[in-house]
């Protein structure tokens, strides 16, 4: 099942089976969702290493008329665009700043049926805005991306009031180390995870690890089997030095130089 049909299957159970009743007429959360889809490929950057960065924020900006009649579904419905575009930049083994974020807002000036899509690179504090192509009546204006600096080492440089040079890593039980770098880093055993640890009781995306320079903070996907911290059970957490994180059979210790 696509990233789409699952979207639509969850809108379904969203609005209560009155799905054909609430979007007749109005702009359909599907055509909002391939705009998102297509604004995270439009503005693709590519990372020291290989790694692709794409948008992590999203703001919608609807009709008059069409934020007024999806206004009570409109925070489960930015949600449901969240995670739907998660998944589709998980499936193309993208990487985002953080979580990825989806506001809906009244757009003035729109006709029933259009609505804006603008992107940007979120890093919790200053923004860094993608052009914001216009995606009204199949109109897509397109206009020069912008993107934060590279440094060298891989990875974007910290945010403003973050320190660098931290030396941020994973140690397994067998002496294995994964070095984390700025941004995201999903860890599970399939093809879509940036961490791959061959453990069957880990799922395919198990967790997410997300460094802004200052601090890691790791977010269960939903797993399984569940993420633990120093043997409790989380669904996220900002992590400390020599914090034990237990995945499946796996144990990985958090450790954190200079």
């Amino acid at each position: 099942m696509s990233v789409l049909q699952r979207f639509e299957k969850r809108l379904e159970g969203l609005v209560e089976g009155a799905f054909a009743k609430v979007f007749k007429g109005v702009v359909h959360p599907v055509e909002i969702l391939n705009a998102m889809q297509r604004e995270a490929e439009a503005h693709k950057a590519i990372l020291a290493g290989g790694r692709t960065l794409v948008p992590n924020r999203y703001v919608i900006d609807l009709s008059p008329y069409d934020h007024s009649r999806l206004a009570p579904y409109a925070a489960a419905l930015a949600q449901e665009l969240a995670q739907s575009q998660a998944e589709f930049i998980g499936e193309q083994a993208w990487t985002v700043y953080g979580d990825v974020i989806v506001e809906i807002e009244r757009g003035e000036g729109l006709d029933t049926g259009m609505f804006r899509v603008t992107a940007e690179v979120y890093t919790g504090g200053d923004v860094a805005p993608v052009s914001a192509p216009g995606y009204d009546q199949g109109g897509y204006d397109q206009g020069p991306p912008g993107y934060p600096s590279y440094d060298q080492g891989g990875g974007y440089g910290p945010p403003p009031g973050h320190g660098g040079g931290r030396n941020v890593r994973l140690v397994s039980g067998d002496g294995r180390t994964y070095p984390l770098q700025m941004g995201s880093t999903v860890i599970g055993r399939g093809d879509q995870a940036n961490l791959r640890l061959p453990d069957v009781g880990i799922s395919r995306r198990h967790a997410r690890l997300d460094f802004d320079g200052g601090q890691v903070v790791l977010t269960d996907l939903g797993s399984t089997n569940g993420t633990m911290v120093n043997g409790q059970r989380v669904s996220a957490v900002a992590l400390n030095p020599g914090d034990m994180i237990q995945l499946g059979t796996t144990t990985l210790t958090f450790r954190v130089d200079g």
